[in-house]
């Protein structure tokens, strides 16, 4: 079984539920997740978590991801992208400094409302179901932040942006949003996610190259070890006489653990047995002088 991260480059027509179903079947194994959906038609970069580095899935969905996209001003679309139904077509007469200043003005923090179509549920059923039964809900908007926002090409109705942004962005609806303050409307012409955290899309790999790897027996250079997921964090080894409490998951005092730096209150720290084998996540409590597990990563 393999166990850490591998970098997917999602192709177009794929879900993201359908990259997971493909690498099951690929690696034989059916402990795999995914770390946040791309649309169908959307392409790039797609961690994948296999085995005990399903545990990392929700950290890493909590990190920052950057996207290409491209944006087609006078249109508007019952999805806010080009792929669906479209609802009205309008005149573009804003000019491109126009343009420019109406995106650049969503830097930062803003309310977002989700789409209709997407995976978020209501009620215990996913919006986009409603959506295709022809259901509007009402969505109560979220705050996203737009860290950064670079315009790469602009020919007028069509503009090329470059988004980082927190998780939970739905570039889709940045677009309609856009398109909504410029007057005009607008929809999403295509989607590019070209990094999420330290995964960017040059380095990933696509389906058929996993096969290939695998073939090979090469696939775990391209697998990125749960610890390695934790650079920053120091690293410490718990005492042979010790490795039960380790093994069970216990809290650890500050006398079972050796080659340690100087510790700050709730730091977090990577710990390992004596023999090097990486067991998991802890955070050090300085009143107790003990260390409690934060998520443990030993493959049983």
């Amino acid at each position: 079984m393999y166990h850490g991260i591998i970098n997917i480059y999602k192709e177009a027509g794929y879900t993201s539920h359908d990259v997971v179903a493909r690498l099951r079947r690929i690696l034989g194994q059916k402990k795999i997740g995914h770390t946040g959906t791309l649309d169908p038609d959307a392409v790039g970069v797609l961690p994948v978590c296999l085995g005990v580095g399903t545990r990392l899935c929700d950290m890493l969905t909590e990190e920052n991801k950057e996207y290409v996209a491209e944006l087609r001003f006078g249109v508007t679309t019952d999805t806010q992208d080009m792929s669906g139904t479209v609802l009205s077509r309008q005149a573009v007469t804003i000019t491109e400094k126009q343009a420019a200043e109406i995106a650049d003005s969503f830097l930062g923090d803003y309310e977002q409302v989700p789409p209709m179509y997407s995976a978020l549920k209501v009620n215990g059923r996913k919006l986009y179901e409603l959506a295709r039964e022809g259901l509007e809900v009402e969505r109560k908007a979220r705050c996203v932040r737009i860290e950064e926002l670079e315009i790469l090409h602009m020919e007028l109705p069509v503009i090329r942006l470059r988004v980082v942004c927190s998780k939970g962005t739905y570039i889709r609806t940045l677009c309609d949003d856009i398109g909504k303050k410029a007057g005009c409307g607008a929809a999403m012409a295509s989607l590019k996610r070209t990094r999420v955290g330290r995964f960017c899309a040059d380095d990933a790999l696509t389906l058929s190259d996993v096969e290939d790897m695998v073939k090979a027996d090469r696939l775990e250079e391209f697998i990125v070890r749960v610890e390695e997921m934790f650079p920053a964090l120091q690293s410490v080894k718990i005492w042979d006489d010790y490795q039960k409490q380790l093994e069970n998951g216990n809290c650890l005092a500050l006398k079972m653990t050796c080659g340690l730096k100087a510790l700050n209150d709730s730091e977090q720290v990577r710990v390992y047995n004596a023999q090097g084998i990486f067991y998991g996540i802890y955070r050090y409590e300085e009143r107790t002088k003990n260390f409690f597990p934060v998520k443990m990563f030993l493959m049983q």
